[in-house]
């Protein structure tokens, strides 16, 4: 029998893994976070010497400010790559195109192109000025692709949160309401053939997310004032038929997304016939990747789910 390595434990080669142990509730799993029970990755990893690193690509010119790409790749590349594309979260008011770097590196490492980008905040300009700024991302990455190596008729979007939520609307909305805005791209297309959701809202109107300062102040205005636009901000109401195979990782402990907003998500989908792999830890809370064990969960399943929606491997 053949046996390989998971999460400090073993699985026997060919069978998939169980997802990691969680907690009971969230007090008990601030107490082992406050205890060290909880081994976390490394954010920061230092960049291998065989992986090549273009930084800070300007791919759009906004009023408010240049927004800037970075592409990871092996050097040495001899064949075109497919592209995976990473959408940093942080409440639509923050983060850095940084902040994936573990899974820049590993998928980069694994033979991909990876590439992560900047967008408009909330604070500086109001949706869909995010979204506009994510399909131009895709359309600069798509167009210039063959610079760096990048197979641009293979593309997937990875977001956790907001980016989360970013990647499904960006995926969902090709040929809808929202066009890229000041772009100039050569006719590149922002469609994607795969999405991977991290615990992304999925509905901006229901009364959890109609309360919550985030979504206003991403949007602007109160529901009341304009419940149309808390609906076109929503994946779920822009789900067909057509749309990209989606994976989607939330735990049963989020207490920033609700985990209904991902069961919705999924139950839209299955009625859609829209390719769904959906991992609901449970005991596991909002950001659960950055967990070792959840870590290594996910780009166990990423693995396989790229290989058959970008390498058309089954």
């Amino acid at each position: 029998m053949v046996l390989i390595a998971f999460s400090r434990g073993v699985v026997k080669a060919g069978e998939d893994p169980e997802p990691p142990r969680g907690y009971f509730n969230n007090t008990f799993l601030k107490g082992a976070l406050m205890l060290g029970w909880v081994e976390l990755v490394d954010t920061k990893p230092d960049i291998p010497e065989h992986i090549e690193v273009f930084g800070d690509i300007g791919f759009k010119e906004t009023e408010e400010r240049m927004l800037f790409l970075d592409i990871y790749r092996k050097k040495n590349i001899l064949d075109p790559a497919p592209l995976i594309i990473f959408i940093h979260g942080g409440s639509w008011t923050g983060g850095d195109k940084m902040d994936y770097l573990i899974y820049l590196l590993s998928y980069a490492e694994k033979g991909y192109i990876t590439a992560s980008l900047s967008y408009r905040f909330a604070q500086e300009a109001k949706f869909p000025a995010a979204l506009e700024d994510v399909l131009c991302g895709i359309e600069w990455l798509k167009a210039n692709g063959s610079e760096y190596g990048i197979d641009s008729s293979n593309v997937a979007l990875v977001g956790g949160s907001a980016g989360g939520h970013l990647a499904l609307l960006a995926g969902y909305t090709i040929g809808g309401p929202y066009g890229p805005g000041n772009c100039n791209n050569n006719g590149a297309s922002p469609q994607v053939n795969a999405i991977v959701n991290f615990y992304g809202p999925t509905d901006l109107t229901t009364e959890y997310s109609i309360s919550r300062d985030e979504p206003k102040y991403f949007l602007g205005l109160d529901y009341k004032n304009d419940p149309e636009k808390y609906l076109m901000a929503s994946p779920v109401h822009f789900v067909t038929p057509d749309d990209p195979p989606t994976m989607t990782f939330i735990g049963t402990l989020d207490e920033l997304v609700p985990v209904n907003q991902a069961d919705v998500l999924n139950e839209t989908l299955i009625a859609a016939n829209v390719p769904h792999n959906y991992h609901r830890l449970k005991g596991w809370p909002h950001t659960m990747d950055a967990a070792v064990p959840v870590n290594e969960y996910a780009q166990y399943y990423m693995d396989k789910f790229f290989i058959k929606h970008l390498r058309n491997v089954e």
